[in-house]
């Protein structure tokens, strides 16, 4: 499954080949809202490939001037319950972001899960709960404090960033995975890293910290690069 689609279908294909993937191994697109770096390449991938597109009603609405009028395949969830798409079960939660109606994810296949959580302005306990016990997490390492408050955003995008609606720092992140139970955790991705107000060293940093392992232990997942492909054992 991808989860959102901020490219182009030409620049998906290229990135999922870089993996060793291709577009026919695909099932569906779940999306966790509607802001255009994670919804742009959605509704044309979506026709493209025929594929099928899981989204809230309110990410619905409020992308519907979007390209995703007339596109059929489309599902609504809610984020307080699991569906499944094929062998997986997706566990859909609710997170504080100035979205219409955010979700980020949990998928199993019932013997492995694997945490997403990519845009949320703070931890709540819901999230904590949901999370704990994953064998893989990325998790969002938007921004550190001091170089968003150093760097060149303007005011009110700052206080956006780091409000409670906006995005998780470092040192949050890293104070949300101390409090999980990381027990299985065999996968650690810092994601949704800030070109200008992050670097992957202070991501690395914070994370394993929280953890106790090497830095080198946790990956990054950058924008222009993405990951390589991972698998739970």
């Amino acid at each position: 499954m991808l989860i959102d689609c901020g490219f182009p279908a030409g620049e998906l294909v290229r990135r999922l080949a870089r993996a060793g993937r291709e577009v026919s191994q695909l099932s569906a697109i779940l999306v966790t809202h509607e802001h255009g770096d994670h919804i742009r390449g959605v509704a044309a991938c979506a026709r493209q490939f025929a594929l099928p597109v899981w989204l809230t009603a309110g990410t619905l609405q409020a992308f519907s001037g979007q390209g995703i009028a007339g596109l059929s395949g489309l599902n609504l969830f809610s984020c307080h319950v699991p569906f499944p798409v094929g062998d997986i079960e997706v566990h859909p939660f609710p997170v504080p972001h100035d979205a219409r109606e955010p979700s980020q994810f949990v998928l199993s296949d019932g013997h492995r899960r694997l945490g997403v959580l990519t845009d949320t302005g703070r931890a709540t306990p819901h999230i904590e709960a949901v999370l704990s016990g994953c064998h893989a997490l990325m998790l969002e390492c938007n921004h550190d404090l001091g170089m968003l408050h150093d760097g060149p955003y303007p005011p009110a995008l700052k206080q956006r960033v780091a409000g409670p609606l906006g995005h998780l720092d470092n040192d949050s992140a890293a104070a949300l995975l101390a409090r999980l139970d990381t027990s299985r955790l065999q996968h650690l991705v810092a994601a949704h890293l800030s070109t200008k107000n992050n670097t992957p060293y202070l991501a690395r940093s914070s994370l394993a910290g929280a953890v106790g392992c090497t830095d080198s232990w946790v990956q990054v997942a950058s924008q222009d690069e993405g990951l390589p492909w991972r698998e739970i054992s």
